[in-house]
């Protein structure tokens, strides 16, 4: 929503005036072509405040424009893993110089936080596919059912190396979205452990060598 503009001096000084001869808030609007809304809230003001002067504003103003937010905003909706750092100079280059924490208080406020990129293995369309099929086919399953089943799974650790963690700014409830996840593939390198579990509960961890 647009910012209204802000009433003049002199007009709000006219709907105190106004009211106190007696004139409601319809017929001084009409009167000077305001909203109702508008001049109740002019007149409510001075009757609290016994002023028609703007009361002092707190906290600081915005470093960021509209704009400005709405640019940063859109850079890392197209890419999440964009780094603050990358936002700054953005908005340099743009005639606007902040800080990190500037920029991480904006996107905050826009619903965006800055989040560990969630690991997921690397599927292909087909993997996607049957991941869905067997979902569904089995969707209805009693609970019972369960309890004859064993999970497994294996898994890379690598102490050093790549798996540092990646950053992504992202809205709550987003973190599988593929944007905001690594995929991930399970050869080379570290230490290769093997697990599973079933309704009776975890079982061994075994290291794959």
């Amino acid at each position: 929503m647009a910012k209204t503009k802000e009433l003049s001096k002199d007009t709000r000084n006219k709907i105190v005036d106004l009211h106190q001869v007696g004139k409601t808030e319809s017929a001084i609007g009409k009167q000077l072509g305001l909203k109702k809304s508008t001049v109740g809230a002019i007149i409510r003001k001075w009757k609290t405040y016994k002023t028609t002067d703007n009361l002092p504003r707190s906290g600081a103003p915005r470093k960021i424009s509209p704009h400005g937010v709405k640019m940063i905003t859109r850079t890392v909706s197209k890419n999440p893993r964009t780094t603050r750092g990358d936002l700054v100079n953005d908005l340099q280059r743009a005639g606007t110089k902040v800080t990190k924490p500037t920029i991480s208080n904006t996107l905050r406020r826009q619903g965006l936080k800055s989040c560990s990129a969630r690991r997921v293995p690397l599927l292909k369309p087909v993997h996607v596919q049957a991941r869905l099929k067997f979902a569904r086919e089995h969707l209805d399953d009693p609970e019972e059912d369960c309890e004859n089943v064993i999970w497994s799974d294996e898994t890379k650790i690598e102490l050093f190396g790549k798996n540092s963690t990646r950053r992504v700014w992202r809205t709550k409830n987003a973190e599988l979205h593929p944007k905001n996840t690594i995929p991930t593939v399970k050869h080379g390198g570290g230490n290769m452990l093997w697990g599973c579990f079933s309704a009776k509960g975890p079982g061994r961890l075994i290291r794959v060598k």
